[in-house]
């Protein structure tokens, strides 16, 4: 039952769009990896990586560079879309906070490789990470990690590590993935995305969002 379970949240919580909304090509000018796709034009402050995560697969990233930023967000997003389609999203957002951004797919989604699952997205947003820290000197004190929806679920996992972060911001996050499916009041341990049990332990400032949506019928 527990398999069962498990595997049914797993399946409510990934949805990537199919086709992907964008191609990954190598500019034969510059040799850098570039996105391509409907509204995605070239820009000199963008990088596109593609990196390898801990469990074997390869995950596309892109930072988005703030000239005048003295922050980096790392965006982790909803369990919808991908990176052609967050792109413009992101642009404006690196430019009317003034911070750099990193966004990055899950295995299984865009040109990712793999398949989506949780431990695959902890690997993924750990190999991100480590990218900010290697590529661009990112510390932690200067990171706010932002995770939407089922992002918030590599989001805390990656916040529970890292002790000095700036911040955390949770979007419409999760409580667990079974916690989405049922009213349970406590965890199993076949449960995926154990945000519950994992939140006392971020020892950074959180900003949760989460919005409701009521319908009003006149007279």
């Amino acid at each position: 039952m527990g398999t069962v379970t498990s595997t049914m949240a797993a399946k409510f919580a990934f949805f990537p769009p199919t086709p992907p909304s964008y191609q990954v090509e190598v500019d034969k000018a510059s040799g850098k990896v570039k996105m391509v796709g409907q509204g995605i034009g070239v820009k000199e402050n963008v990088d596109v990586w593609k990196l390898d995560t801990k469990r074997g697969n390869q995950v596309v990233a892109v930072y988005f560079r703030n000239p005048a930023a003295s922050l980096t967000l790392l965006y982790s997003h909803g369990n919808a879309a991908d990176l052609g389609q967050m792109y413009d999203l992101f642009s404006e957002l690196s430019l009317h906070l003034r911070v750099n951004l990193m966004g990055y797919d899950y295995s299984g989604y865009g040109q990712s490789t793999g398949k989506p699952s949780e431990h695959n997205t902890y690997a993924d947003v750990d190999a991100v990470y480590r990218c900010l820290e290697e590529k661009y000197g990112a510390k932690q004190e200067d990171v706010i990690l932002y995770g939407q929806s089922v992002g918030s679920g590599p989001t805390l996992d990656l916040a529970i590590q890292l002790p000095r972060l700036r911040a955390v911001v949770l979007h419409s996050p999760i409580a667990s993935g079974l916690r989405v499916m049922y009213p349970v009041k406590r965890t199993y341990w076949f449960d995926i995305y154990k945000n519950v049990d994992k939140i006392p332990f971020v020892t950074c400032p959180v900003l949760v969002i989460h919005v409701s949506v009521f319908a009003v019928e006149d007279g």
